[in-house]
C-alpha cells in the first residue's frame, strides 16, 4: 500500500469515528426514575423530582451535548413487584441509559437486577438499606445508608451520659440496619438497650409500644421511622401520653424531623437531637444558592435531604458525562463516577471507588425555632463518614 493511500485511508477512518462521535453525543440521554408518586410516600417521590428537575433547569437540560430526557414511572412506594416491571419498560420499551430515583430499598432491592442484566448504570437517590450497592454492579448511591446516620447519634448519645435506651425502628431493611448500627455503636460505647420493638411498615398502631417503653422507664427512645404521616402519628402519641414528662428524651435519624414533615409535626420536635447529612439551615454558598433557588420553584414546599439527593443525582451524572465525553454506557459510566468528589449543598462528598457508596459528613442536630420556623440546627459534624455497615 503507497503511503498516499494509506494517509487517505486513515483519513477515511478516523472521519468515520468522528461522524459517529458526534451522532452519539446528539443522542438524548434518557433517565428513567423509578419513584413513589402516589400512596402513602408520595413526599419522597415529589422531593426527588424537585432536586432532578432544579439541577436539570440550573444545566439547561443538556449534559455534555447531549439534551436529557425524564421518563418518570410511578412505582406507589413499597411494592417490589411494581418497582421491577417499571425498571424493565424504562430498560427494555423506552431503552432508558440511566435508571435512577428508588424512594424505597424494597424498589431498589426489586431493581437491581434488571440494572445487572442490562449493564445500565443505577443511581440511588434515597433507599438506604446497607447492602444495596452490593445487588449490582450497577449501582451507585448518592442518598445515605441508615448506619451512616445512626453511628453518629449513638456515639453522641453515650458521650452526653444517656445510658439506658430503648429503640423503636420500622419493621424493614433500613430500620433493621438502624437497629442493628445503634445497638453496636451504643454498647461499645458502655450504653445499655432497655427493650426494642420493630413496628409494621404499614399503618402502624402506636399506642402499645409508647406505654411499653414508658413502661420500661428509659432515659432515651432511639427511632427510626419512614418520614411522613408514621413521624407525625408517634410524635403525637409521644406528647399526649406524657413521655417527655417522664423524663424520656427522643434521639432519631434526622428522618424524623425532616423538612418536608418538621411543620407537621409542630412544636412537639422541638429539642430532639438528631444525625443527618443535610439540614435547609446548612451553612454555606452552596446550600444558601440551592435553598433560594428551590423556593423560587416550589414555594409550597420546603427543601429536605431527598430533594438534594436528586439534584446531586443529577450532578454526578453530568460531571460523569463530562468525563467519558457524553458516553453513558454501563462500564464506562460506573469507571468514571468511582472516586468522582465534589461539593453539595450539604458539603463535600464523593463516592467510594470500592462500595460505589457515598462519602459525606453527618451533622448532629437539635431541632430548635429559627425565625419563627423550625429548623434542624447543626452544632457537631463528623466528616468524610463510609457507611460503617460495610466495614
Amino acid at each position: 500500500m503507497t503511503k498516499t493511500r494509506f494517509t487517505f485511508r486513515l483519513a477515511t477512518l478516523l472521519g468515520t469515528c468522528a461522524l459517529s462521535l458526534t451522532a452519539h453525543a446528539a443522542e438524548p440521554l434518557k433517565v428513567g426514575l423509578v419513584l413513589p408518586m402516589s400512596g402513602p410516600f408520595a413526599a419522597y417521590g415529589k422531593q426527588i423530582e424537585h432536586g432532578v428537575r432544579l439541577y436539570l433547569e440550573q444545566s439547561g437540560g443538556t449534559f455534555s451535548g447531549r439534551k436529557v430526557e425524564l421518563i418518570i414511572k410511578d412505582d406507589t412506594g413499597v411494592a417490589p413487584e411494581i418497582s421491577k416491571r417499571a425498571a424493565q419498560e424504562l430498560v427494555v420499551k423506552d431503552k432508558v441509559d440511566i435508571l435512577a430515583g428508588f424512594g424505597m430499598t424494597p424498589s431498589a432491592f426489586a431493581a437491581a437486577p434488571i440494572a445487572n442484566e442490562a449493564k445500565r448504570p443505577m443511581i440511588v437517590m434515597n433507599a438506604a438499606t446497607s447492602s444495596i450497592t452490593t445487588k449490582s454492579d450497577y449501582i451507585l448511591r448518592v442518598s445515605q445508608t441508615l448506619p451512616q446516620v445512626t453511628a453518629p447519634v449513638a456515639s453522641w448519645a453515650a458521650k452526653n451520659k444517656i445510658k439506658k435506651v430503648y429503640t423503636l425502628v420500622a419493621d424493614f431493611g433500613p430500620g433493621h440496619d438502624a437497629e442493628a448500627q445503634f445497638k453496636k455503636t451504643f454498647a461499645a460505647a458502655g450504653g445499655e438497650i432497655v427493650g426494642e420493638v420493630r413496628t409494621p411498615v404499614k399503618n402502624p398502631d402506636f399506642a402499645p409500644f409508647l406505654q411499653k417503653i414508658k413502661d420500661a422507664k428509659p432515659e432515651a427512645v432511639f427511632l427510626f421511622l419512614p418520614p411522613g404521616e408514621q413521624t407525625i402519628a408517634f410524635m403525637k402519641g409521644f406528647a399526649e401520653r406524657d413521655l417527655a414528662k417522664a423524663g424520656i428524651r427522643i434521639i432519631a435519624t434526622g428522618d424524623l424531623t425532616e423538612e418536608d414533615v418538621l411543620d407537621g409535626v409542630g412544636d412537639n420536635a422541638l429539642g430532639i437531637v438528631n444525625s443527618l447529612q443535610y439540614s435547609e439551615a446548612h451553612n454555606s454558598p452552596e446550600n444558601k444558592a440551592y435553598v433560594a433557588a428551590y423556593y423560587k420553584a416550589y414555594p409550597k414546599d420546603r427543601p429536605n435531604y431527598m430533594s438534594v439527593s436528586g439534584f446531586d443525582g443529577m450532578q454526578l451524572i453530568a460531571k460523569v458525562l463530562e468525563k467519558t465525553g457524553g458516553d453513558a454506557t454501563g462500564d464506562k459510566f460506573l469507571a468514571a463516577a468511582k472516586g468522582m468528589a465534589w461539593t453539595s449543598p450539604r458539603g463535600p462528598i464523593s463516592i467510594d471507588p470500592v462500595t460505589r457508596d457515598i462519602v459525606q459528613t453527618i451533622y448532629i442536630r437539635k431541632v430548635e425555632k429559627v425565625a419563627g420556623k423550625l429548623q434542624n440546627v447543626e452544632f457537631e459534624n463528623v466528616p468524610n463518614f463510609k457507611d460503617p455497615g460495610k466495614q
